[in-house]
């Protein structure tokens, strides 16, 4: 059913757990096939029979997910329609992650920043390793943080402590996410694969018609509230992506120098 995935690794189990896990050495960073095939799955997810619950990880231990490619930051400073396609695919995502019916749980194996940390705070349930960083540094690279982050982070948090870390970029330790609310828990790396499998095989054998309504009203006022404000947030951050400070941003990157922003 998922034979067009190409970057985007799947493992199902024989209890309907599917597991889906971002691979992209070394630091999981999104790009274009990986962002498509995450997409894809999830809005065809809701028409397979033998899927009863997701569990969305990274490969190896260092990162869930970096967020997005910075050498493909770079081409798309050059393809202004390429960037536009971008932001459009970016949208769709959200969407897909909003109307997804099954329950998707989050195994934060490592660093969580950026798109990284929007795809791990749209699942339903999101476990992370004790130590590891949850963060949205957008404004560093000099983007509007409008593929998830500004939209998410104020629901789980509230709009004070979103402010402070999405207007600084500065990550948060798993720990601290798990006190203020921004994931369910942080526990020792020994335990992760109990705490978040455990969660996901207890969900697969519950009674699924039950649990995917559950999640669905739970998610209502959510899918309702954010879908209304995903073309805003998405063309803010497409605005930002034309902005000089944007490319400043990925010179400086790729130069391994601190950025220079003008404001402009």
């Amino acid at each position: 059913m998922y034979d067009y995935c190409t970057a985007l690794k799947l493992e199902r189990h024989d209890n309907g757990v599917l597991v889906l896990t971002l691979d992209n050495p070394p630091t999981n960073a999104v790009n274009t096939a990986l962002h498509d095939d995450l997409r894809r799955v999830l809005e065809d997810v809701n028409t397979d029979a033998q899927t009863k619950v997701l569990v969305l990880t990274g490969a190896g231990e260092k990162a869930f997910c970096a967020g997005g490619d910075i050498e493909e930051m770079q081409r798309l400073l050059s393809d202004p329609a390429g960037a536009v396609h971008g932001f459009l695919e970016a949208r769709r995502l959200l969407q897909a992650y909003l109307r997804l019916e099954k329950p998707i749980i989050a195994r934060i194996n490592g660093h969580a920043i950026g798109l990284g940390a929007t795809l791990a705070l749209f699942c339903d349930l999101a476990y992370a390793v004790e130590g590891v960083r949850i963060g949205d540094p957008h404004v560093a690279v000099g983007f509007a943080a409008g593929d998830g982050g500004a939209l998410i982070w104020p629901q789980l948090i509230g709009y004070m402590k979103a402010r402070e870390f999405l207007l600084t970029g500065d990550p948060v330790l798993s720990q601290d996410a798990a006190a203020m609310g921004l994931i369910n828990r942080a526990v020792p790396r020994e335990t992760l694969d109990e705490t978040a499998f455990g969660m996901a095989d207890r969900l697969a054998a519950g009674a699924s018609v039950a649990i995917n309504l559950t999640k669905q009203a739970i998610n209502l006022p959510l899918r309702r509230h954010l879908e209304g404000m995903l073309d805003a947030s998405v063309w803010y951050e497409a605005i930002s992506a034309f902005s000089a400070d944007h490319r400043e941003a990925v010179s400086a990157f790729v130069e391994k120098r601190s950025p220079k922003f003008t404001g402009r």
